[in-house]
């Protein structure tokens, strides 16, 4: 195809994108912010996320995608045409692009998604399931038939999905991940303490001290935030303890939709997956213990990937250089769309 290739992966809170020939190129928090009066964008990505919680009320900040899936067309069409206006500059020809997207999505969504990455500048795009770009940037083979779990835990979905022979078997999508872990801090903290944090503040002590596991030895970190009844500031002391009982339940709810999977899955698959084990990638695939947690509760050998965080946009690269790998995906132009009335092998 004429035009430089480009892989994508459109996360809720970050967008990552790889150019065949050069690697991950691009690593951007999916965040635009813009003024309420003139509705001109002031900031996208990375600078536009750390004005979350501090933006006067002139300004406003979105995340234009919600759960893995597109909230905001608008948005999210400005935010992905500047990250390649960066990337492709003056380039004649405009990229093809393979963009990844929840395995649990309708029709309906993975046709906007299509729409959106045409109308933000691809001249072609075709579109991956997250868990199979992440069990191929893991490192699965894709030509074993061998069935492989791959759990792959986001900021706003976490994809489960039973891959064999490069293709996917059963999977499922909850909005349960990152975010939910976020939120669930927040509450904790203000349910036990009548303390209020942010978005920015909960995220970062979950980086810092979040277990997935009872802690032998407790760890804590100061934190500030208001308190809830008068509004002032005040310093506190939040532990790893407090933490791992506010994220439990969000845990116990991937590992129930981990379970349903296997339920769904081929008793050959299952007795594969027993073997092989489960590999869990994403960017909350590094909160400390989640190996050993989902190994408790399920009684399957578990590994976390080497790289968990960029195993989805590496996938994505893979495929650009092996299109082999992808022989029931297809690249499809906008006109394509129209002729066709739909999105043909599910994409």
């Amino acid at each position: 195809m004429v035009g430089v290739n480009i892989g994508v992966d459109l996360g809720t809170t970050s967008v990552m994108v790889y150019e065949e020939g050069k690697g991950i190129v691009m690593s951007e928090a999916s965040t635009l912010a813009y003024s309420t009066e003139t509705k001109k964008i002031l900031a996208i990505g990375s600078k536009a996320y750390n004005m979350i919680g501090r933006a006067p009320d002139s300004i406003k900040v979105v995340r234009p995608l919600k759960d893995g899936v597109v909230s905001d067309f608008t948005a999210t069409r400005q935010l992905l045409g500047s990250f390649l206006q960066k990337i492709c500059k003056n380039r004649v020809f405009k990229p093809n692009i393979v963009i990844c997207v929840p395995s649990g999505i309708t029709n309906l969504e993975k046709r906007t998604i299509m729409d959106l990455i045409t109308s933000a500048g691809a001249a072609k795009a075709c579109m991956i399931e997250e868990p199979l770009a992440a069990a191929i940037g893991a490192g699965v083979d894709t030509n074993d038939i061998r069935g492989r779990m791959v759990v792959d835990i986001g900021g706003g979905t976490t994809d489960i999905a039973v891959v064999t022979k490069g293709a996917i078997s059963v999977s499922k999508s909850i909005k349960v991940a990152g975010n939910s872990f976020d939120r669930a801090i927040m509450r904790q903290i203000k349910r036990e303490r009548d303390i209020v944090i942010g978005e920015l503040t909960a995220e970062d002590i979950k980086k810092r001290i979040g277990f997935a596991t009872l802690n032998n030895e407790e760890i804590g970190i100061a934190a500030k935030g208001k308190e809830f009844l008068t509004g002032m500031p005040v310093n506190f002391e939040v532990t790893s303890t407090e933490v791992f009982l506010a994220i439990r339940e969000s845990l116990e709810q991937i590992v129930e939709a981990i379970r349903s999977v296997f339920e769904m899955t081929l008793p050959e698959l299952t007795a594969d997956i027993y073997d092989t084990g489960i590999i869990v990638t994403g960017e909350s695939a590094k909160l400390r213990g989640i190996d050993k947690y989902f190994e408790k509760r399920l009684g399957v050998k578990t590994v976390i990937a080497d790289d968990p965080k960029n195993c989805v946009i590496k996938g994505t690269g893979i495929v650009l250089k092996n299109p082999e790998k992808m022989v029931n995906y297809h690249f499809k132009s906008r006109n394509d769309m129209k002729f066709s009335g739909g999105i043909a092998n599910g994409l």
